[in-house]
């Protein structure tokens, strides 16, 4: 269950979190499909220790190596696996023996905080990873999504990715969306998508 105790509205960050600790477990096997500066990977690793593992995808270096430092207390434990590489090559890219096994696949989509903002995710390369973490992710797994409309591309991705939620299988998926400011077009958004059958 959700909760607020404030009257302000939460952090969608905060709300994907909080959804993402009522889905994840230790042992769980989980992707964080973009690692950027190692927040939400370092979010996950935590739930899933001692047994589980994360998976993390991001196109650079800078990413990856700002995540190695942050994570650098944790990674003895070989729970953490990082790829520079693109989200889309999801499918590709986790070991056979995990698909259908995910428990929860997380984005925050947009650019790298403090870096380039051209270099940003994109719809055709997030549509790929959504469609390939809706087929890895276990029964009862959960997908998340926050988008930011208000950064240049930021509102067609948004979209696109709103279509593909409401283009799935109801009968496959469960989906919400969650906004705190639904009168601005350019205010965040998040998404989940839950696999039910």
């Amino acid at each position: 269950m959700i909760s607020n105790a404030s009257n302000r509205p939460l952090s969608l960050v905060k709300l994907a979190h909080q959804l993402v600790a009522e889905h994840v477990k230790p042992g769980d096997i989980v992707i964080d499909a973009t690692v950027g500066n190692g927040h939400d990977t370092t979010f996950l690793l935590d739930l899933v220790l001692p047994d589980g593992h994360v998976f993390g995808f991001d196109i650079q270096q800078t990413a990856i190596d700002q995540a190695n430092r942050r994570l650098a207390a944790q990674m003895s434990n070989s729970c953490l696996t990082l790829f520079r590489a693109d989200h889309a090559a999801m499918r590709a890219t986790i070991p056979l023996i995990y698909h259908g096994r995910i428990g929860m696949v997380m984005f925050n989509l947009g650019y790298l905080p403090g870096s380039v903002k051209h270099i940003k995710t994109q719809s055709k390369s997030t549509l790929a990873a959504l469609a390939a973490a809706a087929d890895l992710i276990s029964l009862g797994g959960l997908i998340t999504v926050v988008a930011y409309p208000g950064h240049d591309g930021g509102g067609d991705e948004t979209r696109d990715v709103d279509q593909w939620r409401l283009g799935l299988d109801t009968g496959q998926y469960r989906t919400a969306l969650f906004e705190n400011h639904p009168d601005n077009p350019s205010a965040p958004k998040l998404f989940s998508v839950c696999k039910i059958g």
